[in-house]
This record gives C-alpha cells, structure tokens and sequence, in this order.
C-alpha cells in the first residue's frame, strides 16, 4: 500500500498530464496497475506510464514503487521502451535496483522539508535523477483542481547539466503539475 500524502498510489487510478512540448502537444497517462513485481524482496506496485506526442505513441515504461514503514516513497526502476512509428526502437533508461549496482531511490520523502536533496534514482550513466525540496506551501491551479498547500520539488540529473524542472503535488492528489525552468521549455 502506497498512501504518502503527497504520492498515493491507488490502484486503477489514471492520471492525464497534457501540455506543449518542443515535439508537440505532449500527453501523458499514468495508470496505477493493481500488479506487484518483488525486487530485493521488496514488494512493489507496478505503475504504466505512456506518452504519446501529437497523438503517437513515443514512450511506454513500467515503474515500481514501494513505501517503507516510515512513509517514504521508494523507486526501484522502470522498464523503458521508446517508439517511433509504433516500433519500439529503444530500451534505453531502464533500470532495476540491484541489477549491474542499481539502487533503489527515495521518489518522495514521509516527511518533506525545506532544502532536502536527495537521490531518486541511481543506475551509474543511465539513471541520476535528483530532487530538492523547494517549498511546502505554493499556490498551484490545474484544470483538475487546485491547492494552496503544494510541495514543490526541483528535478534534475546530473547526466543532463543545464536542465531543471519544477514539480508540484498537492496533498492526497500527487502530481499535478511540471514545469521546465531550465534547459528547455514544457
């Protein structure tokens, strides 16, 4: 059970992200499966991610999830897949904790504060990302909702230097919104 405040993990809950992009009008569904994958013993819940761009399909992963007994979030990998013209053409980005020195990564904190860094992931090369909190308490509207008390989190990898974003997630909902502030415009 994943219920972090902000990154509950309902199964059969769909989350629709749509924006622009530098390729196009960027949809993205996130589909909380109610399928376990065990890695390192740990129990973790499978989640489909798939992105398409002017409606065609680019990218689809499976990403697992599991909470300590704390209430951290953890993320022990994804298997990726990149398509073009509906082939997959890569795989690239996929990784699993403990495979080839892998580690699991804390993707949201129980207990979030103000100045916290920490790793998300960690496959040496492939795998970097990092996340620094921000804020406690933004003003954040989507067309879904809005919230006066959002966390907001700065992402960015090592292996991509120049390139930042800006995630919100409001309490009991998770993500709402990404914003690119460095590198790029989303």
């Amino acid at each position: 059970k994943i219920d972090n405040r902000y990154f509950p993990l309902t199964p059969g809950t769909i989350f629709i992200y749509q924006g622009e992009t530098e390729d196009g009008i960027e949809r993205n569904e996130v589909y909380i499966t109610d399928q376990n994958k065990e890695i390192l013993g740990v129990t973790c819940i499978v989640v489909r991610d798939r992105v398409w761009v002017d409606d065609r399909l680019v990218e689809e992963t499976f990403d697992w999830y599991a909470q300590d007994k704390d209430g951290n979030v953890w993320y022990f990998g994804e298997e990726s897949k990149t398509y073009e013209n509906g082939v997959v053409v890569s795989t690239e980005g996929s990784w699993e904790a403990g495979v080839d020195g892998a580690k699991a990564g804390i993707i949201m904190e129980a207990n979030p504060q103000v100045g916290d860094s920490y790793r998300q992931e960690y496959y040496k090369g492939v795998a970097e990302d990092m996340a620094e909190v921000l804020s406690l308490n933004e003003a954040v509207a989507v067309p879904y909702d809005s919230c006066k008390n959002s966390l907001k989190i700065k992402d960015w990898t090592p292996l991509e230097p120049g390139i930042a974003e800006h995630k919100y997630y409001c309490p009991g909902v998770g993500m709402v919104l990404t914003t690119m502030v460095e590198g790029g415009s989303e």
